[in-house]
């Protein structure tokens, strides 16, 4: 698409009195910017420009609603994005072996073990991971892909899902992590325009993204049932999608969330071959 026609795009997205829901109805109904952007009477904001300079100086990439790469899996929210930003191999968003692994920011070092043989297993067996590059479980997933990465560059990438603008990665110190997913062939993702920052409301937002554009869901640690952990696994269960849990120590906080899923039912992950058994 041309300059103008993205910046319309953006517009539309930012425009935060009109629901996603509402946008993607709109979409569907006239499938043009501009005859929406007609309906709506909304005013160009120059400011969107430098944007568009900065995203375009930094390789961050707009997939719009229609684009070949936007992920397909997205389309299954009622509130799909009309819009994400992206840095890194977009051609890996529509893959369909796809597993996110997520779990608790204070970490255990057990659950750190894991989570990184998590990553660099479902790597090994070309199958992506996707998970949020928070510190605790998140980026370790990561950093076990890395790992594999390194000895094969033919095995399976990292997708990472932030909770803030592509300009400036959060958590800082997961900045080096976020650029060697990149340089292998990873690729990190944002509804959010460069500039925002990542305040509390982002991240639940963050997580239906990772629900939707993974095949499963693992659970390595949890601390609570209110946990961004925890909902998570409700967008996933929502979505139809299968939740795998490590079961935890009995006696540790980070297995509370854990250990209640195994005891509703979810299924228990005792060896890493439990998680591609039944379809991979």
């Amino acid at each position: 698409m041309n300059k103008k026609e993205l910046i319309k795009w953006i517009m539309l997205a930012e425009n935060k009195k009109i629901k996603n829901r509402k946008k993607l109805e709109l979409l569907n109904e006239y499938k043009d910017i501009n005859k929406i952007f007609k309906i709506l009477n909304i005013k160009e904001n120059i400011e969107i420009n430098k944007y568009v300079d900065f995203m375009e100086k930094h390789n961050i990439k707009t997939l719009c609603f229609y684009d070949k790469n936007y992920p397909n899996g997205l389309k299954r929210l009622y509130d799909a994005p009309i819009l994400i930003y992206a840095m890194g191999n977009v051609n890996i968003l529509n893959d369909e072996k796809s597993i996110a692994v997520i779990g608790a920011r204070n970490a255990s070092n057990y659950g750190i073990y894991v989570s990184q043989r998590i990553g660099q297993f479902l790597s090994r067996n070309n199958i992506n991971t996707i998970s949020g590059l928070a510190l605790g479980i998140d980026v370790n997933s990561h950093i076990g892909v890395l790992k594999e990465n390194y000895i094969n560059c033919n095995s399976g990438k990292a997708i990472a899902v932030v909770g803030n603008g592509l300009d400036n990665i959060y958590p800082y110190q997961n900045q080096k992590i976020a650029r060697d997913i990149i340089n292998t062939g990873g690729c990190i993702i944002s509804e959010y325009i460069v500039g925002t920052k990542p305040t509390k409301n982002n991240f639940p937002a963050r997580n239906r993204i990772i629900s939707a554009l993974s095949n499963k869901l693992i659970v390595v640690e949890a601390e609570s049932e209110k946990s961004g952990t925890m909902i998570t696994v409700d967008f996933s269960l929502d979505l139809g999608k299968d939740v795998l849990v490590i079961p935890g120590n009995i006696t540790s906080k980070t297995s509370i969330g854990t250990n209640k899923l195994i005891k509703s039912g979810a299924k228990i992950i005792t060896e890493l071959n439990d998680i591609i058994c039944e379809e991979y």
